[in-house]
């Protein structure tokens, strides 16, 4: 295990300290929160009794491996606790997600959550946000349009490809990796997306963070809302 792998799995083992017997869980995606899911199933299988809400598709399948019970957003009213990871996070425990493709339900599950505790190896702390593009959830049809008004606010965007085919979120739409540099206020970039037609959902995760647990070396630091 390399270190970043080593920094992720501490903060993962960190942040599944908070879980307790019967919470509504929110199982995040991505590289982090899968090893704060196989902590997770552990402490299933060492007898915790809790439901799970998965962020993700992937996310679902790890978790059915491990006997972890699932339960669907549109089952509960609200969700106690949640673990996930982050592409990149600032001081103001704002960030940028959707890396992996599961912005959407990601952002969904984190306004359920009572809790939202983020895990991250020591690489993502950034001063301002934006060196990772700001992942743009669009439905297929509106996807050029979408891109030309990005172009519009100042920025550039690409439709993300895997092995030379458009990639797909688990909800069938596109996503375009929009770059508007280091960001001075994320939150006009932020309403400006959501004011495109066809934009479903994008990857500023403002003022949803309660915690940012980060590895760093063989030890974790801590950092809470204010």
């Amino acid at each position: 295990m390399n270190n970043a792998e080593n920094e992720k799995r501490l903060a993962a083992l960190e942040a599944v300290k908070h879980v307790e017997d019967g919470m509504t869980v929110g199982l995040g995606t991505g590289s982090t929160a899968y090893f704060a899911i196989e902590a997770v199933g552990g402490m299933v299988a060492d007898g915790l009794s809790i439901k799970a809400v998965p962020t993700s598709a992937a996310t679902e399948e790890q978790a059915r491996g491990l006997n972890i019970p699932l339960v669907t957003i549109d089952d509960v009213d609200e969700i106690d606790l949640t673990i996930d990871g982050t592409d990149e996070w600032d001081d103001d425990l704002n960030l940028i997600k959707g890396g992996g493709g599961a912005l959407l339900k990601e952002k969904m599950v984190a306004r359920f959550t009572t809790k939202q505790i983020i895990i991250a190896d020591s690489s993502k702390r950034v001063e301002k946000l934006g060196a990772f593009r700001i992942p743009v959830e669009v439905l297929p049809f509106a996807v050029n349009f979408a891109a030309k008004r990005i172009a519009d606010m100042g920025g550039s965007g690409e439709i993300r490809m895997r092995e030379g085919i458009y990639f797909q979120t688990d909800e069938k739409n596109l996503i375009i990796d929009a770059d508007f540099g280091l960001i001075r206020d994320p939150y006009l970039i932020e309403h400006d997306l959501n004011q495109i037609e066809g934009v479903v959902c994008n990857g500023l995760f403002l003022d949803l963070a309660d915690m940012v647990i980060v590895g760093r070396g063989d030890g974790v630091e801590v950092f809470e809302s204010s």
